[in-house]
């Protein structure tokens, strides 16, 4: 649709590029969402903060933790409002590339900012720990989260649990389901399997 406004001598708009990349958004096409952010950037239209952050959202989707590195300086650079979206994209993308120092960076930069932090863009901070055995940052994240008067939920505690057990902190995995099951949140298979996995590590069967 945007390639037949040429000939017809019609110009898009930011509001056009905007529609047409929420429309990749929905169908998961991060790489078209960058080709028309790149047509955008040649042009004189500016860019808006609800066309980076979907664009971000696109590349948190597709593993692209770069690019949406990148896109979230972009909006740096211009001096676009930051929101919890694109903050809590992201992160997550720095998560799934197991970018636990950047995901990490990004949360403290949220923190010090107006943006509300919220559960689950700590918890995706906290993952990214997770995956890559970093326990010691994980069970930081989690005291900021509650000192901040956020909620952890299951995944969060999985997630801090299971950093635990990779790095062989058995004591401390079992010391935080022992909390875990006197607080409210609801325990999952990968709660127990974390617990008794650390327990296995450190030959605690009983």
């Amino acid at each position: 649709l945007l390639s037949s406004m040429a000939p017809i001598e019609l110009q898009p708009n930011i509001v056009t590029f905007s529609a047409a990349i929420s429309a990749l958004e929905k169908g998961g096409d991060w790489q078209m969402a960058l080709q028309l952010l790149s047509v955008i950037a040649k042009s004189r239209i500016q860019v808006n903060k609800i066309v980076c952050s979907t664009a971000i959202s696109l590349c948190e989707k597709g593993g692209e933790w770069e690019n949406a590195l990148q896109l979230f300086s972009v909006m740096v650079q211009r001096l676009l409002q930051m929101d919890t979206i694109s903050f809590g994209a992201s992160i997550s993308a720095c998560e799934k590339g197991s970018e636990w120092e950047k995901a990490l960076q990004l949360l403290d930069v949220m923190m010090r900012s107006t943006v509300e932090t919220n559960t689950i863009t700590c918890s995706a901070a906290i993952s990214a720990c997770e995956k890559v055995g970093k326990w010691k940052k994980a069970l930081q994240s989690l005291s900021e989260m509650q000192r901040g008067s956020l909620q952890p939920h299951t995944i969060t505690f999985n997630a801090v649990i299971s950093a635990c057990e990779k790095a062989g902190e058995w004591e401390t995995a079992i010391q935080l389901f022992s909390l875990l099951v006197q607080t409210k949140v609801e325990l999952d298979t990968i709660t127990f399997n974390a617990a008794i996995s650390a327990c296995e590590k450190g030959g605690e069967w009983e």
